[in-house]
């Protein structure tokens, strides 16, 4: 089994920064792309930032120039450096991994269970 664990997050006034980060841990033989979703309440779930392991990057365009997602393959651990923080950024943020859990396996995505994030307006 394979599990993701999220941590960094919490309450920050608009204008603040966090960082979140991520580890992978269980039966891992390979990770590909990590990445964060984020799901504010009544929204549907959307995609944040992603990095693969090359690493190439993408991002939301409402999070291009204030998020910043990198990674420690070493570690199993993507971050997320989240500055200039707005209200609407407000949201749970959950971790992802495309990852095989072995050399005949395929790829399977592994969610993390979420952390909250908060910025008051």
């Amino acid at each position: 089994q394979v599990q993701l664990v999220e941590s960094g997050g919490g309450l920050v006034q608009p204008g603040g920064s966090l960082r979140l980060s991520c580890t992978a841990s269980g039966s891992i033989f390979s990770i590909n792309a990590m990445g964060w979703y984020r799901q504010a309440p009544g929204k549907e779930r959307e995609l944040v930032a992603r990095i693969s392991n090359v690493p190439t990057t993408n991002y939301a365009d409402s999070v291009k120039g204030r998020f910043t997602i990198s990674r420690d393959n070493a570690k199993n651990t993507v971050y997320l450096q989240m500055n200039s923080l707005k209200p609407e950024d407000t949201a749970v943020y959950y971790c992802v991994a495309d990852v095989r859990r072995d050399f005949s396996d395929y790829w399977h995505n592994y969610w993390g269970q979420g952390t909250q994030v908060t910025v008051p307006s």
